[in-house]
């Protein structure tokens, strides 16, 4: 039916949200809100019946994407209001004064999100630039100090401008990068702009040049071939159960690239022939659930994205909320496991809701070091 990322969870949360609204709706005495609510509820119906690609494809991208959006948007702040609610009709209500003071934090509670939403919307472009050193034991000396330069998850759609990606390019070019990589999703869906994406990442400088790997959401939009091929004529190489050695000096950097690895299935199914003995082994993967393998096999990196860094993320307690970690635990940052490192980017787009929050886009740059 060809389904989109997530869709069996879409349709959970839309189910909620609209069994949420029919008792809202019973619940309501003024007719504007019960107007409201309907509305409210044809937008999540809409949103949800966009899922299978067979059908959303027969619309406008624009307003799919739109839709999709405000609808995710309604359908959480909906369920999150469920508890408040609750809270509001069945407590304090035989204790004069608790009532209207409940009442009062409630609609407080209530009105959060859609400012912090405002505020997430706003911040989706604050591009930042992250520095990360990566300790690898035996690092050879021509590699220490390499600078790798990193872009991931553009997703250049209606949310993601073209002059976010040109800003991250011209900072991506301000590194001296020995090289620069590319870990997938360039766009979101089938109509987005993926011409201009590969024309802008055309412009990434870096002395042994661009090589990537693809993600998921070049698999939703069937564009793999498609990425590959003017990829290459862009002069960028994408990794496709292959590796490519670079040589610095006496010593190799062995660079190799899989497609986004589906969750749910074996991981990296004969990679290891990609292993050079006596190069350092570096691996680009969308997808960073794959790094306990990666490291297993014998990558001594591994590069990955596809988290967005929780893309709305909140600290609390010292401790990142985020919906990413109910997926991976390796949602943002470095990481290692028995001598081996994995890094993963939050990223530069956005997808689902055109919002960022706690988690702005970056331009990665990695240094490797000798541990």
């Amino acid at each position: 039916m060809g389904l989109r990322p997530h869709y069996l969870l879409d349709l959970i949360a839309g189910t909620a949200c609209v069994l949420t609204l029919m008792v809202y709706l019973y619940w309501a005495k003024r007719n504007w809100v019960r107007f409201l609510l309907l509305a409210a509820g044809m937008v999540v119906v809409t949103g949800v019946a966009m899922g299978p690609i067979r059908i959303s494809t027969r619309f406008p991208n624009l307003f799919v994407q739109w839709i999709r959006s405000i609808a995710i948007f309604v359908s959480a702040w909906v369920l999150y209001s469920i508890p408040i609610m609750a809270v509001v009709r069945f407590s304090g209500a035989h204790i004069p004064g608790r009532r209207d003071l409940l009442k009062g934090a409630a609609a407080a509670a209530i009105a959060a999100p859609p400012v912090l939403g405002a505020a997430a919307f706003l911040r989706r472009e604050s591009l930042t630039f992250r520095e990360v050193d990566i300790f690898l034991p035996g690092l050879p000396k021509n590699l220490q100090g390499l600078r790798l330069v990193q872009l991931s998850d553009i997703h250049l759609s209606p949310f993601v401008s073209e002059s976010l990606l040109a800003r991250a390019v011209d900072m991506a070019n301000t590194t001296s990068a020995h090289v620069a990589f590319v870990t997938g999703d360039l766009i979101s869906r089938s109509g987005d702009p993926l011409d201009t994406c590969i024309k802008q990442l055309k412009r990434l400088r870096s002395d042994a040049g661009t090589y990537g790997c693809l993600g998921n959401h070049e698999i939703y939009a069937r564009a793999e071939e498609y990425v590959t091929i003017e990829g290459a004529k862009s002069g960028m190489r994408f990794l496709r159960a292959e590796s490519a050695p670079l040589r610095f000096g006496d010593s190799i950097l062995n660079v190799s690239g899989v497609d986004y690895q589906r969750r749910g299935t074996k991981y990296l199914v004969g990679a290891e022939r990609f292993i050079l003995p006596g190069a350092t082994n570096l691996l680009l993967s969308h997808n960073p659930d794959v790094f306990p393998v990666a490291a297993d096999k014998g990558f001594d990196l591994t590069i990955a994205g596809h988290t967005h860094g929780g893309q709305i993320n909140f600290e609390i307690l010292h401790s990142d909320v985020n919906i990413a970690k109910f997926f991976t635990p390796y949602v943002y940052g470095r990481y290692e496991r028995q001598g081996k490192s994995i890094f993963v980017t939050r990223g530069i787009g956005t997808v689902g809701a055109p919002a960022r929050l706690g988690a702005p886009p970056e331009v990665a740059l990695i240094r490797l070091c000798a541990s």
